[in-house]
């Protein structure tokens, strides 16, 4: 007989890597009303809402800014297909695995991959970026605003002026940072920025969101095929090579994004749902607040590390706000600790990859994690999981140190009522 299941009942968990995250139970109860047909009017109603809401995520006007069925690499993967024609120059400054990840996307697409490397914990100089830019001249720059394997943010505010000044289209991955950190699409002259849900914005995995303006969309357009089965009368193909995915397809999305409704795919409509309420709350909020409860947990959580003695990774003043390298203290197993921080207190936090693997941990505080509560619980289970494996560490202090930053930043109702 086939072996039968207990319902789905996962453990509570306090999230604190460098995401997933904990969904914020609004986003959750969003997820759970009813479907709806593709081309209800009510559901193509909040096609356009979700639209609408994610151009004030992004910082744009660009008319097309909607979301992409997968996980955050479906964005890139979207992006990347259709803007790639085989041959073409594609520059990836790498500063962790996501860049190596851009640049192995770029050769699948036939691209002419060319890399330049900064050492893991730091990121690059506008300087160095645009001499790479002139040195190779590519098509397309592709690079990440946050690393979590690093935990690095790289400036962007002048790369997209280089990209402009050598005719290079600009391709931003902000998985990782979006909201967390500031990112004025179009002020600062990024082409495309995709995103995903499962870390600041304080969602599931599942949906990407996109932005792109009206140089990809020529580019886009350029290599327009329409598939046969639901091609319109009248439909032109574009002159370029066709896109060589039909998912990721950018040209075939923009109409089903459209007024037309073109039949391309059946829309995730719980994941859109789950997408467009967790960029209603950061809304509700306001951006720049949410970018300041990212920077302030921060700044709380590395005081309350340093106090209790242990030393963060990289370049802090580099160090993107919504997740935190450690070194792992040499008399510890650093995978031992995450498991009893696992087992006895619930708390999830990473580890990471590459020449960092047993290295650092990295603790992430993003999203709906991205709490003062949140953070003084893991600090507090770091330091006893530490002392339990005999590790020293300055007992009690991290938290007070962590303490500290919040009061200072707190208004003092605001403390006042709090305590």
């Amino acid at each position: 007989m086939a072996e039968l299941f207990d319902e789905i009942n996962p453990p509570p968990r306090l999230m604190m890597g460098p995401g997933p995250i904990n969904a914020d139970p609004r986003v959750l109860r969003a997820m759970s009303a009813q479907l709806l047909g593709q081309f209800d009017p009510a559901f193509t109603g909040y096609m356009n809402e979700t639209m609408a809401l994610y151009r004030q995520v992004f910082q744009t006007d660009n008319r097309w800014t909607f979301l992409i069925d997968g996980t955050a690499r479906a964005g890139i993967e979207a992006v990347m297909v259709s803007l790639i024609e085989p041959g073409d120059t594609v520059l990836v400054p790498i500063f962790g695995r996501f860049g190596h990840l851009k640049a192995e996307i770029a050769g699948r697409c036939g691209a002419k991959v060319e890399t330049v490397e900064a050492e893991w914990g730091t990121v690059f100089t506008p300087d160095r970026i645009e001499d790479a830019v002139k040195r190779v001249r590519p098509r397309i720059v592709a690079l990440c605003q946050g690393d979590t394997s690093t935990t690095m943010a790289q400036p962007l505010a002048e790369i997209g002026a280089i990209c402009r000044r050598y005719d290079a289209l600009l391709y931003v991955d902000a998985t990782a940072s979006i909201v967390g950190m500031d990112l004025p699409v179009d002020a600062w002259g990024i082409d495309a920025c995709t995103a995903g849900l499962q870390k600041c914005l304080g969602g599931p995995s599942g949906i990407a969101p996109i932005t792109v303006n009206a140089r990809v969309e020529r580019a886009v357009l350029r290599r327009k095929h329409t598939e046969r089965g639901i091609r319109p009368a009248g439909d032109v193909p574009g002159e370029g090579p066709r896109i060589a995915s039909n998912y990721f397809d950018l040209a075939m999305l923009m109409d089903y994004w459209s007024d037309k409704r073109l039949n391309h795919h059946t829309e995730a409509t719980t994941m859109l749902y789950g997408a467009r309420e967790c960029a209603r709350i950061v809304l509700k909020e306001g951006l720049p607040a949410v970018v300041a409860r990212h920077a302030l947990a921060s700044a709380a959580l590395v005081a309350g590390l340093q106090a209790m003695g242990l030393r963060p990774f990289g370049d802090l003043a580099h160090k993107m706000p919504n997740v935190t390298g450690i070194h792992i203290p040499a008399e510890v197993d650093g995978e031992a600790i995450r498991t009893d921080m696992l087992n006895d207190y619930g708390i999830e936090i990473g580890t990471s990859f590459g020449p960092l693997a047993g290295r650092i941990w990295r603790i992430g505080t993003m999203g709906y994690n991205c709490r003062k509560q949140n953070v003084l619980i893991t600090l507090n289970a770091l330091e006893a999981t530490l002392r339990a494996h005999g590790a020293t560490v300055t007992c009690g202090e991290g938290v007070d140190a962590a303490l500290a930053v919040y009061r200072t930043a707190e208004p003092a109702p605001a403390r006042a009522a709090a305590e």
